[in-house]
């Protein structure tokens, strides 16, 4: 069967690969549509230090059951049933996994990163690790794990609806933390560098948007928020000065989360943490229940699908949509790779 490979720093190929052996406990997916995000990019442009070469990238899964091997309950995966997959894997030993939140385990190994990916034709994984989910198109189901990344975050802030939620950065990850937060029934800022981005903020569910190019950041904030600050503040950009501007809109004892990875050393005023007995928080991967969540989300019709897809392409011209992003990653929300 055939695969996207990255080769090395900024080369790819589409390689012939075995199919996979389907062990006891395993649901062979056939897959429909895989997305493209940030860590596929900087795999491809050398970047990624979680990455070895060659690997086969794709974490963002819409495919169909294909056939189920032993000791799965098949009433619950009925073939040709429309499916996601949750791409992290759970060593059960670790602190993280003591603690319930296997989706932080230390030892943890994602579809595309840590191990070979989803852009070939059919992927085995765990049954535990397949979601049902009937009745959306592929193209909305391959956003479900990124949308999902941003529930989380918005779950790790404890956004409630009588908060001021500001997120920074309007990809699919900031878009899913800014339909998370108006789910919850909360205010939401969305600020990003593009106009575009900006709208589909506000179509996913942001009162507010602000372009930092054009607009004080600190300072619409402020006239937003009575002066306060937010009192969650997402960030989902990961430079180092959308790090520090977290801390600097957060109100005193508010919330800040961290989804972004900022590829640089942060220098904050530390001040700023005790003076505003702030709460700083990481936000890793997401939970079964975020892409549940997440799921019901995209079936109420009350998240823009078509307009969050920057680009669909085939397998063939995969390579070559990595290459463009790569040149200007500005310009996109998400890649779909569709290979059926």
């Amino acid at each position: 069967m055939r695969a996207l490979q990255i080769e090395s720093e900024g080369r790819t190929r589409v390689v012939s690969v075995a199919e996979p052996d389907l062990a006891a406990g395993d649901v062979l997916v056939r897959i429909g549509t895989v997305g493209f995000c940030g860590s596929d990019l900087n795999s491809y442009r050398g970047l990624n230090p979680l990455v070895t070469y060659p690997r086969i990238p794709g974490h963002e899964i819409a495919g169909t059951i294909e056939r189920v091997g032993a000791d799965v309950p098949s009433d619950a995966f009925p073939l040709g049933a429309q499916i996601t997959v949750v791409p992290y894997t759970a060593c059960g030993r670790c602190a993280s996994c003591r603690r319930g939140r296997a989706h932080a385990c230390r030892d943890n190994q994602t579809l595309g990163v840590q191990r070979d990916g989803a852009l070939t034709e059919l992927v085995a994984v765990p049954w535990q690790k397949v979601l049902r989910a009937d009745g959306l198109s592929a193209r909305a189901i391959a956003l479900v794990e990124p949308l999902s990344v941003g529930f989380h975050a918005v779950d790790r802030g404890r956004a409630q609806g009588s908060d001021v939620v500001l997120v920074i950065g309007c990809g699919a990850v900031g878009l899913g933390a800014i339909a998370g937060a108006a789910r919850r029934g909360a205010t939401v800022i969305a600020a990003d560098i593009d106009d575009d981005k900006l709208a589909l903020g506000a179509k996913s569910g942001a009162t507010h948007v602000i372009n930092t190019r054009t607009s004080d950041l600190h300072e619409r904030v402020q006239a937003l928020t009575n002066r306060d600050g937010a009192d969650v503040v997402i960030e989902a950009v990961g430079l180092p000065e959308t790090f520090v501007a977290a801390v600097s809109e957060v109100a005193f004892t508010g919330r800040v989360v961290y989804i972004g990875y900022a590829k640089a050393p942060v220098t904050f005023d530390t001040s700023q943490f005790v003076k505003k007995e702030l709460d700083i928080l990481g936000s890793r991967n997401a939970t079964a229940d975020d892409f549940r969540a997440v799921i019901e989300l995209l079936r109420s019709g009350d998240f823009p699908v078509n307009d969050a897809v920057t680009r669909v392409v085939g397998l063939d011209d995969a390579g070559d949509a990595l290459r463009d992003w790569s040149a200007r990653p500005a310009s996109v929300t998400r890649i779909h790779v569709e290979l059926t």
